[in-house]
């Protein structure tokens, strides 16, 4: 296969990588550009030193090598200040606040969708490192953005672990909602910055529609966490975007309720479960 069909497929992507990393259109697309020239000229190299070789990731050697470029020459003075397209301009400044080395880790793992092992390898460094970069990364976004949390739950065990982790990041519980009504019940006191909520409820109630019903007062961020997702692919509404299946890692659920915060995506309505 050529060079082009192997890495051609990330090009896109590796934009917008390099785009969220320098903060600037210009600026990332000229990186990502010479990370391709690069790559090119590497496997014209008549010396056989090659960046990408057979049976190498593709994903991983495009990555690797756009970061050793940047590394090089990490300010942009030279490119427009314009903020990337691919984060907004909260999330922009909500990423520039990030520690080097955790930004590039979050950014790989929240915004590429990389897993903690690819991580590692595209940062030469070991799975644990890769982990602890990430987990940097979701304290300090959580320290930055610090929210009052909604937990819409039945199982006594469950809502304390979901209260313990939603604490550590620094964020606080307003209300655990057991049922439909009381979830409804508390926004009306309070308005959550972050929900997150069972699909079956004590009574037989849906947390579905307890959210689809909050939504219809104020918009948030809503991570369902259920031990039913193929109630989500019912194909009647948009799907959600955090959707977390029971029984749940601890660090999955941490990674994912800072990135929802940090990207601030919020819900809307869905399909009824």
């Amino acid at each position: 296969m050529t060079i082009s069909r192997e890495v051609g497929r990330y090009i896109p992507y590796l934009r917008r990588f390099s785009r969220a990393l320098t903060g600037s259109r210009e600026g990332g697309d000229a990186y990502a550009l010479a990370t391709l020239e690069t790559l090119v000229a590497d496997q014209n190299n008549a010396s056989g030193k090659r960046r990408l070789r057979s049976g190498d990731d593709p994903k991983i050697a495009l990555y690797k090598l756009l970061l050793d470029i940047w590394a090089a020459a990490p300010i942009n003075a030279q490119f427009d200040a314009g903020v990337s397209p691919d984060i907004e301009s909260g999330a922009r400044r909500k990423l520039d606040a990030i520690s080097l080395r955790p930004r590039i880790a979050f950014l790989l793992n929240a915004l590429e969708g990389f897993g903690v092992d690819e991580v590692a390898r595209t940062l030469g460094v070991s799975p644990r490192e890769a982990g602890v970069l990430i987990e940097t990364a979701n304290k300090e976004i959580s320290n930055q953005i610090a929210t009052d949390v909604l937990i819409i739950e039945d199982e006594p065990l469950i809502a304390l672990d979901l209260r313990e982790v939603v604490e550590e990041l620094g964020h606080r519980v307003v209300s655990i909602a057991r049922t439909h009504t009381e979830a409804v019940a508390t926004i009306k006191e309070v308005k959550p910055g972050l929900i997150l909520a069972d699909i079956q409820l004590a009574d037989g109630s849906s947390g579905l529609e307890a959210v689809n019903e909050i939504l219809g007062e104020f918009s948030t961020p809503v991570i369902f966490i259920t031990a039913y997702p193929e109630r989500f692919l019912l194909g009647e509404a948009p799907e959600p975007a955090f959707l977390i299946a029971k029984p749940f890692a601890v660090d999955a659920l941490k990674a994912v309720i800072s990135q929802a915060l940090f990207f601030d995506k919020k819900s809307r309505p869905a399909g009824r479960g």
